[in-house]
């Protein structure tokens, strides 16, 4: 499946080096266009091949400036060292596209070319096979199917298409991110008119790896939630016995129209998650503004209506500071709490260990915005 060097190309846990499968042997589906609008906004990333290496650097594996990706391929180290984690994983995709022919993303792989949540930087890079054969090399473990997929094009780059995406890494993700994709992949889905069901689109293939997470996820997901925080910061709030918020509930005080990310009416209690690319965080006046506009409306939602609870990502996966946040605002817990779910958010066991978390206790996942 590999081939020569093609002339034109283009958030943490610890994950197992074994080759695990989407399925079994199976076609690969029909190829259609992904619309444009599904690509989420990338850093440009430009890869430095062998081949085309400038004249006056003789081997680039010894230029300090350059970050080695895989053999052949290279990108500048002081662009690699400002990328977030999920931007890591892009340009490692990237590299694969560029030294791989005919490459068919999927799982991770695709859903980073799709503009679908990541969380942490994947361990593993992820092809379908076009022999029914799984393997592994290196860094990239080619899986075989039985189930068909339908095939898109994201990019100028081969993927699985937004639903079958979804599937697979709701099957296999911890059950809070997953269900943080499922949405993001319904919200663009509805854009094109289109529904998702993943429980039943699951259920319907031989694969029967997570069909129980299916069923969970399918119960929960919308296309409402705005964000992946969103979308986890639901599942969490649920495993604290708390009753289910509304989403982005509208008000309309003192001549402003407002909207919230979370609505308890019974108590009337307001709920914010922060920390999700609501502002331009290289700017430092846009950062000023954005405070600003956030008190004013916090301060005349508080006017109107009862309990207000802000928090961040740390709040969420830590889950305990949530809670206590919650707690504050007079919302009690209704059902018991579901500690073996929390416990799934501690990390992603497919995506690698940041040095910074490997060194002590307390850190977790972190999420594309």
């Amino acid at each position: 499946m590999r081939g020569a060097v093609s002339s034109t190309g283009g958030g943490y846990g610890g994950g197992a080096t074994s080759c695990p499968q989407v399925g079994a042997n199976g076609a690969v589906g029909r190829v259609h266009t992904l619309h444009a609008g599904a690509m989420a906004a990338s850093p440009r990333i430009t890869l430095l091949l062998s081949r085309e290496r400038p004249f006056e650097v003789a081997r680039l594996d010894r230029d300090g400036r350059l970050h080695r990706l895989r053999a052949g391929v290279y990108i500048q180290r002081a662009l690699w060292e400002g990328l977030a984690p999920w931007e890591r994983y892009r340009a490692r995709v990237l590299a694969v596209a560029r030294t791989w022919s005919s490459a068919v993303f999927c799982l991770e792989s695709a859903a980073v070319l799709q503009g679908l949540p990541i969380f942490g930087e994947p361990t593993h890079i992820h092809l379908l096979s076009t022999d029914g054969r799984s393997w592994c090399e290196g860094d990239v473990i080619v899986h075989g199917h039985a189930d068909e997929r339908e095939i898109v094009d994201a990019g100028g780059h081969s993927v699985t298409s937004l639903a079958d995406t979804a599937v697979d890494l709701a099957r296999v993700l911890p059950p809070a991110f997953a269900l943080a994709v499922v949405d993001a992949a319904a919200r663009l889905l509805q854009g094109a008119g289109k529904t998702l069901a993943v429980g039943e689109r699951g259920r319907a293939q031989a694969n029967r790896r997570g069909v129980r997470q299916l069923d969970w996820v399918q119960a929960r997901a919308t296309a409402v939630a705005e964000s992946p925080g969103e979308s986890v910061n639901r599942a969490v709030i649920e495993w604290l016995g708390y009753e289910r918020p509304e989403l982005q509930r509208e008000f309309h005080y003192e001549g402003v129209d407002d909207r919230s990310d979370f609505y308890w009416p019974r108590l009337r209690v307001i709920g914010e998650s922060d920390g999700y690319g609501k502002y331009d965080g290289d700017d430092p006046e846009e950062i000023k503004a954005h405070f600003v506009r956030e008190k004013k409306r916090e301060d005349r939602l508080r006017r109107h209506e009862g309990g207000f609870a802000r928090w961040d990502w740390a709040d969420t996966i830590g889950y305990e500071p949530l809670d206590e946040k919650l707690r504050a605002t007079g919302l009690t817990p209704l059902y018991p709490r579901q500690d073996w779910m929390l416990d799934t958010l501690a990390r992603n066991p497919r995506s690698l260990v940041p040095a910074r978390a490997a060194a002590g206790p307390g850190k977790r996942s972190a999420v594309r915005p």
